[in-house]
């Protein structure tokens, strides 16, 4: 994934949310933390999707994870309309994407240059950088 200078890159896994800006290039990322809020995952709209039991107890869904993606859709949501950024990236795990699809507004889906169902939480800065170069 190329991502334009001064582009956001919000990063997202099931318990951290993470947004970045780009101040170098797209061929030479550098990317440095704008925000790291604390979500109150309280959306558990995806708990009429999943209610398997045996998918439950194995591990397969976890309600908790798909509310903090709810959330973090709906803090981009409204940074979105705040104006907060031009253009967006998302990369998140690819349960947390699915999820968090479900919840973009409009404004968002405007500013959304690219999206990438890939775990990164957790990872270095610079290892997240070299993730995007081969993405």
């Amino acid at each position: 994934m190329r991502l334009p200078h001064k582009a956001h890159l919000a990063i997202v896994d099931g318990e951290r949310f993470m947004l970045m800006i780009n101040d170098g290039s797209p061929d030479e990322p550098s990317l440095r933390e704008v925000a790291s809020p604390d979500l109150d995952g309280q959306n558990y709209s995806a708990g009429v999707r999943h209610q398997d039991e045996v998918g439950q107890r194995l591990g397969r869904t976890d309600l908790e994870e798909l509310a903090h993606a709810a959330a973090a859709a709906e803090w981009l949501n409204r940074a979105a309309l705040d104006k907060m950024f031009d253009r967006l990236a998302i990369v998140a795990d690819p349960k947390s994407l699915g999820e968090m699809r479900r919840h973009y507004h409009k404004a968002l889906e405007e500013v959304l240059i690219a999206e990438e169902a890939k775990t990164v939480g957790g990872e270095s800065l610079s290892r997240i950088e070299s993730k995007l170069l081969s993405a």
